[in-house]
């Protein structure tokens, strides 16, 4: 996978305002924490997350997009009108159909010729839209598209610790402790031909790689749960999300590995030769365990779990986006970007920031 035409015009994002420590999430699980003996700083102990943030109740996820998209097309003085492709990249939607694009691209007033759809895969969805948009551009089908995303944590979170109050269980705990990690963020990432101005962030390639034999250890969604008074014609559901952390790691690491070795080899760059990196922010083991996996050295990353956590598919671009505004990236920069979801899947990307 190779680009010649391809540029990053703008990375933006939107923060939520609601911070939530991870000590205020174990206050509300005390009858865990004692049946598992368990004492309060265990989630930032375990995580490296100290905090992370909460969309207001109610919040629309086309609404953060939105905001975000925006400002994109602020900062370089595209208009709408000039988008070829509008995708929203995020595990969370606001229902099933129609897309949540949809409802972004209205906001934006994007253009009727517009292609405008959504692309879900676990936390890679916007760097798989970023792929998308940078093929129709290399293949000289529009000039520019815009890729957003918008994740919330709180309804997952709250379902997840009613559960947990529920069932004390160690299994339990273990099997809902990253679901704890979540954060909640918008970004969005606008791409161009570089015919609308500076050539900014040049994408020079990436690589894919797949195992999806491990597409059970990591899940999210609805799953029926036992009747009750009420609901005698019917078995209702409830939001779900179990994931098992040391299987993620331990096989994230493996097929990470993997994917360095092609990305390298696409891109023609050497490991000396990256300068910085951009991870998938999932909490402290999984970034040692990855950087020590590639040989890339502690200082060439740049990590917002610790005050983030893991949002998802806003996660990775927006912690670039925060690396560019603290002069962590700067122009000349070979940057990798290294993506994983589960399924398991991962993408890498290289840009000559």
């Amino acid at each position: 996978m190779r680009y010649t035409k391809v540029h990053l015009e703008a990375l933006t994002y939107e923060l939520a305002p609601v911070v939530v420590s991870s000590l205020e999430l174990e206050s509300r699980l005390g009858k865990t924490y004692q049946a598992l003996h368990l004492q309060p700083g265990q989630l930032e102990a375990f995580t490296g997350i100290k905090e992370r943030r909460w969309w207001e109740p109610g919040f629309k996820l086309s609404d953060g997009a939105a905001l975000a998209g925006r400002k994109a097309l602020e900062a370089t003085g595209l208009k709408a009108s000039d988008l070829g492709a509008l995708v929203y990249g995020g595990v969370c939607r606001e229902q099933f159909e129609p897309a949540t694009a949809c409802a972004v691209a209205e906001q934006l007033g994007v253009g009727r010729d517009t292609a405008v759809f959504d692309v879900s895969n676990a936390c890679l969805g916007v760097l798989n839209g970023i792929v998308d948009v940078a093929n129709r551009i290399e293949l000289g089908h529009i000039k520019a598209g815009l890729v957003v995303s918008c994740e919330t944590a709180r309804e997952i979170n709250d379902a997840t610790i009613e559960r947990m109050s529920q069932d004390a269980g160690l299994e339990s705990f273990k099997d809902s402790l990253a679901t704890l990690t979540g954060g909640s963020g918008a970004v969005a990432a606008l791409l161009t031909d570089g015919s609308f101005g500076p050539k900014r962030r040049r994408l020079v390639g990436g690589a894919y790689r797949a195992a999806p034999e491990h597409h059970r250890i990591c899940r999210w969604g609805l799953e029926p749960i036992a009747l009750h008074n009420g609901y005698k014609d019917r078995k209702p559901v409830e939001q779900v999300m179990r994931t098992d952390a040391v299987a993620v790691l331990k096989n994230g690491v493996t097929l990470g590995k993997q994917c360095w070795d092609d990305f390298l080899r696409n891109v023609a760059w050497t490991p000396a030769a990256v300068d910085k990196v951009i991870c998938h922010q999932v909490g402290r083991a999984h970034q040692n365990e990855i950087l020590s996996a590639f040989g890339v050295a502690p200082e060439k990353d740049f990590t917002t779990f610790e005050h983030l956590g893991n949002i998802g598919t806003v996660s990775l671009p927006l912690t670039a986006a925060l690396a560019e505004e603290r002069e962590a990236l700067v122009p000349g920069d070979k940057v990798g970007w290294l993506g994983i979801g589960s399924g398991l899947n991962c993408l890498m990307l290289g840009w000559e920031w």
